[in-house]
């Protein structure tokens, strides 16, 4: 049994409406039908009286609201004063991210930050394999932070419309390729004979979803030979002169300059995607309303400090 099922349950036993209830927890509508299914199953009987329009609770959704309501109560409490008596010893930030932007960005957002004199100790939470995983992160409550790309195709943007964000910054994404001797391309990008070896992010990842709509949009010859979620896997195939792969322009700083990885099409073919990072809806310490204060301040002053 999961403390958001019941929640989940205070929520609905309000509202007695699954879209409402969903939207005030920030979770799909699917999503709450399940856990209040789940919570079902946990407790062995109905709670939710679904033939009735608006829904009611049931008999025992009614005996069993009272005890989760003081159960909710009683383990927030302790959490919250556990929490109040030990953290500031041991305080750590938790971010969500991108596998890039831990690599490239994260980094040189710390030390701006922390050029004034503020130290702060940070994590990444445990990763997810599709973007997917690192919303959840956040929406579930898991993490402080989510530090992450953003831009309109990409679905899951709308899960993370309730939650604060500043933007910290734009990237560039370029389909490269291999160079050959004369430091041409050895694929490029627009020949519509023969198909352009191509390495793609796996569907589940935020570059697959920006980027299929453009391939498909521009009515590229591809033909697919390799298959990662990483950028930086897809980079080092690209390199070895495997095929054309879209990479952050952060990623490749000396492959670009060098001339090892060249552009594989016409400008209009690169992607600019913003950088932002989101925060919880109540911040979990004192210490991640600190850090959020720098990083505002930071976003408001210089918006182009990060330039690629």
């Amino acid at each position: 049994m999961e403390l958001k099922w019941l929640e989940d349950f205070l929520c609905l036993s309000q509202h007695l409406n699954f879209s409402r209830a969903a939207n005030e927890r920030h979770v799909t509508q699917s999503a709450l039908s399940r856990r209040i299914r789940q919570l079902e199953a946990w407790v062995g009987v109905p709670l939710i009286d679904r033939s009735t329009y608006p829904i009611r609770l049931t008999l025992a959704g009614q005996s069993f609201l009272l005890r989760a309501h003081d159960a909710v109560g009683l383990l927030t409490h302790a959490r919250d004063e556990l929490s109040a008596r030990y953290t500031p010893m041991m305080e750590v930030l938790s971010f969500a991210t991108l596998n890039t932007l831990s690599l490239t960005f994260f980094p040189a957002l710390m030390a701006r930050i922390e050029s004034n004199g503020d130290n702060f100790r940070t994590r990444f939470s445990d990763p997810h394999p599709s973007f997917l995983g690192n919303v959840s992160t956040l929406l579930n409550g898991n993490c402080d932070f989510l530090l992450t790309y953003a831009h309109p195709l990409v679905s899951q943007m709308e899960d993370l419309r309730n939650f604060p964000y500043l933007s910290l910054g734009h990237e560039k994404v370029i389909p490269v390729s291999a160079a050959d001797a004369a430091g041409e391309p050895l694929h490029r990008l627009g020949n519509h004979t023969l198909p352009t070896e191509y390495l793609r992010y796996r569907d589940t990842t935020f570059f697959a979803q920006v980027l299929d709509p453009l391939v498909e949009r521009r009515g590229l010859n591809l033909n697919m030979v390799y298959e990662n979620g990483m950028a930086v896997g897809l980079k080092a195939m690209a390199v070895s002169g495997q095929g054309v792969a879209w990479i952050p322009q952060s990623l490749m700083p000396d492959e670009w300059k060098r001339g090892i990885l060249v552009r594989a099409g016409v400008q209009d073919y690169d992607l600019d995607v913003e950088i932002r990072v989101y925060r919880s809806q109540r911040f979990r310490t004192d210490y991640a309303e600190r850090f959020w204060r720098r990083a505002s301040a930071l976003a408001a002053k210089d918006i182009n400090w990060w330039q690629n």
